[in-house]
């Protein structure tokens, strides 16, 4: 495992800049996410740091090595894709070990690395089975493979579970974020996906506009956003944002609270409104109202409480839980 430093890091298509000067520090051994919109930046930011996109300048340094002109093979990286880039006429043995035996490694010690490999990702059932007799986790987990057998200094994930059906999806994140126990590797990953990020990660990187808007641990972007932006796009369902005459009346621009933290009563609370509609989630409840003068509001409640659309209830943010911009 090693540690990545980008400094000053920039990147222009036809004299038009999309990444801004970014500095930025990850750990060894850390999981870190890119988060942030399509367009944000995160993919291209990801492929300079492999070698595949050239920065326009700024350095990057992976292990304490200035690699910015390498070619991508000479940098300790492995890179997981979105579409698993799989060949169909190799067996999965044949996959995980491919690039091992482009550089000639002895039979027997490509033969035990693949078969531990496989013992990790719980493909040993499955070596000698093509990709098409494969589910799409296990394919995924077989192009995971082929990048552990390398041990590199770095593992690159691009969006590797947006091909995967909900259920895959939360299984692969437990299982990557086991693997990255159980290696102890610096892991750089980029999703569009608040949840993964708020789930898998040690350190997240929220990019707006190829620029950074915030780096911390999930909890620090969940309870102290640093900007509206990130405010919005860290938490499911989003902050609720509010301007005008109640956020100034608040003393601020913008006045943030979550829904799980806006208290919604039939009887008493700061504000007065409706109820436009119910999502009935089990353990939770989605409540949409409609306040007049602050506008459309988002509570998530207890899933057992009952509201119904129409109904005339008070909302009440939770003081100690506000943010103000």
């Amino acid at each position: 495992m090693s540690r990545v430093e980008l400094k000053d890091l920039r990147k222009s298509f036809g004299g038009v800049e999309v990444i801004h000067g970014i500095d930025l520090t990850i750990e060894a051994g850390e999981f870190c996410v890119f988060v942030g919109p399509s367009g944000c930046g995160k993919s291209t930011l990801l492929r300079m740091i492999s070698g595949l996109e050239v920065q326009t300048s700024g350095t990057i340094e992976i292990g304490g090595r200035d690699v910015s002109d390498s070619d991508p093979s000479s940098r300790g990286i492995a890179m997981v894709f979105q579409n698993y880039a799989l060949y169909p006429h190799l067996s999965v043995r044949e996959n995980i070990g491919f690039g091992l035996s482009l550089a000639r490694t002895p039979k027997d010690e490509m033969k035990r690395k693949v078969d531990e490999v496989a013992g990790i990702l719980q493909l040993g059932d499955y070596l000698d089975r093509k990709p098409k007799a494969l589910s799409g986790g296990q394919r995924q987990r077989v192009a995971i493979g082929r990048a552990i057998v390398r041990d590199p200094e770095v593992f690159l994930f691009d969006e590797p579970l947006s091909n995967l059906d909900a259920a895959l999806r939360a299984q692969m994140r437990i299982e990557l974020t086991e693997l990255h126990e159980r290696l102890g590797a610096t892991m750089i990953y980029v999703t569009h996906d608040q949840v993964e990020a708020m789930t898998m990660a040690d350190k997240i990187v929220v990019l707006n506009g190829g620029r950074i808007e915030q780096v911390g641990t999930p909890m620090e972007l969940y309870e102290r956003p640093a900007s509206p932006f990130v405010a919005g796009f860290i938490g499911s369902p989003k902050m609720n944002l509010i301007e005008g005459k109640v956020a100034r009346d608040m003393g601020c621009e913008i006045y943030g609270i979550r829904p799980e933290h806006l208290d919604i009563s039939e009887t008493e609370g700061l504000w007065s409104g409706h109820v436009r509609h119910v999502e009935r989630l089990g353990a939770d409840t989605i409540v949409h109202l409609e306040v007049p003068e602050v506008g459309p509001l988002i509570a998530r409640v207890d899933g057992s409480r009952t509201f119904m659309p129409g109904q005339e209830v008070k909302a009440n943010p939770q003081r100690e839980r506000e943010v103000r911009y």
